[in-house]
């Protein structure tokens, strides 16, 4: 993918049936996505892949530690798909889908993906889009930055290399500087390629080691040859690189017969992302620089909540339901809002002023999935309160962390992303637990849940570098 993400002038709908009125006009529109084309990597840098993968799996072999076997080969693998949202982020998903690979081998500008439509991309010097490229959505860099869109393994197997250390916040094409990527080979000698991660945040596990289906692999990034946070997902079938395989079957995919999806998702998929409140709207700063995107749960009294809904693949002919709860599950607002024109990607706010304290409700149905985001007005509740400022720090860490809480912490659980339990501690004493030692931890990503005196909880993510 080769995107620079800019907003478009503001749109207003007057098109809206409602079954009450709504809380304000309307505001927002069509994110635009400005398209570029270019290769995600150099021929030399692809050639230098080819050779240095083809080395590493020759030094596997040679010691009796390559997994893949010619004469137990298997049938290819089934893919799930590579990209989630972290455990701690408060969306329906993050993901959105830019280009597929291209089956005409012809270029500049004829193009033909699995579906036999263009979406996809070739350039003028003879290269192909050889991915499926898939970015986060909403607030990439802002997702980038708090490490919300995670890549995990599309199937098992064995890492046969990796390349980190490389810079991160590309915004053009003017770079020669390598990707951040994960290499799998698959128990059918398939090899899948996970590209444009962001440095340092690779799994900590070496060539050589084995991968399961899911696990954690890096976060989306914008490394090498790119305009923004994405994943180019490529796989070959073997390492000979003479074959491209495009994991989606349709009638104009030239180089797989069938699927390589466990459950292969649809051409477009249009759903709601995200319903969020804001405190102001969301500002989209010029690449890289991070969003900032106003979130907040927590509101005063009367004071004015801009409540938005985030879509991708906006299918005309549809609309949203949306309503504003109050504490006590009655409405205060209840509304229709229809959407007139496709877009890849948009998002809609309206504003309100809460009048009850109490737990609200943001609610958005979209082709009937519903997507419900719960804030606060008033005075938070005890338990809410005395964790709120509660804090790890250094983080990212090395050693030893502090813990900087107003609370006395009696208890602390550390998971690891598989979500396997590495650390359990309580203590008993006046003080609770001011730090700890996590040295005997592996570098990576970790998720501490700390205890309060009166039950109250808080997650935080933690990462050892």
């Amino acid at each position: 993918m080769k995107a620079k993400i800019t907003l478009l002038a503001i749109i207003i709908v007057f098109n809206l049936n409602y079954s009450q009125n709504a809380p304000s006009e309307v505001f927002g529109g069509e994110f635009v996505r400005t398209t570029q084309n270019s290769q995600c990597l150099t021929s030399e840098q692809r050639n230098a892949i080819y050779k240095e993968l083809n080395e590493n799996i020759a030094l596997l072999k040679r010691n009796n530690n390559l997994a893949f076997s010619n004469s137990s080969r298997g049938n290819h693998p089934l893919f799930i798909w590579p990209v989630q949202k972290a455990s701690n982020v408060d969306y329906s998903s993050i993901w959105g889908i830019s280009n597929y690979v291209d089956h005409n081998p012809n270029t500049p500008n004829q193009l033909t993906d699995y579906d036999c439509g263009t979406k996809t991309y070739d350039t003028t010097n003879g290269y192909n889009h050889q991915g499926v490229d898939v970015f986060s959505w909403p607030f990439s860099w802002y997702a980038m930055d708090n490490d919300q869109a995670e890549i995990i393994a599309a199937a098992p197997g064995q890492i046969i290399a990796k390349s980190d250390g490389n810079f991160d916040r590309s915004c053009d094409f003017n770079t020669t500087t390598p990707w951040n990527a994960v290499y799998i080979q698959h128990s059918d000698g398939s090899i899948a390629w996970y590209g444009h991660l962001k440095n340092g945040y690779l799994t900590t596990k070496n060539i050589g080691d084995m991968v399961a289906e899911g696990e954690f692999l890096g976060i989306m990034g914008s490394s090498g040859v790119s305009t923004g946070p994405h994943l180019h997902f490529e796989v070959h079938t073997d390492n000979t690189y003479n074959q491209l395989i495009d994991p989606y079957t349709g009638t104009c995919n030239t180089m797989n017969m069938d699927s390589w999806w466990q459950s292969q998702k649809p051409y477009l998929n249009p759903a709601v992302n995200a319903a969020l409140t804001h405190t102001a709207d969301p500002v989209f700063n010029t690449c890289p620089t991070t969003e900032n995107p106003n979130l907040s749960d927590q509101f005063n009294l009367n004071e004015q909540v801009f409540f938005t809904v985030f879509l991708k693949d906006q299918e005309p002919g549809t609309s949203l339901n949306l309503r504003i709860i109050k504490p006590d599950n009655t409405d205060l607002f209840n509304w229709n809002f229809d959407l007139t024109d496709y877009y890849q990607l948009s998002w809609w706010r309206w504003n309100a002023f809460p009048n009850i304290e109490g737990e609200w409700k943001w609610e958005v149905s979209y082709l009937g999935e519903t997507t419900t985001h719960t804030f606060n007005v008033g005075t938070l509740s005890v338990d809410e309160a005395n964790l709120e400022n509660t804090s790890i720090f250094p983080n990212p860490f090395k050693d030893i962390v502090d813990i900087n809480s107003t609370v006395k912490i009696e208890e602390l659980k550390i998971v690891d992303v598989s979500g396997k339990s590495v650390l359990s501690l309580k203590e008993n004493n006046s003080e609770g637990i001011k730090y700890v030692n996590l040295s005997h931890l592996s570098n990576g990503l970790y998720f501490v849940t700390l205890y309060g005196i009166q039950n109250e909880q808080k997650t935080i993510k933690l990462i050892k570098k």
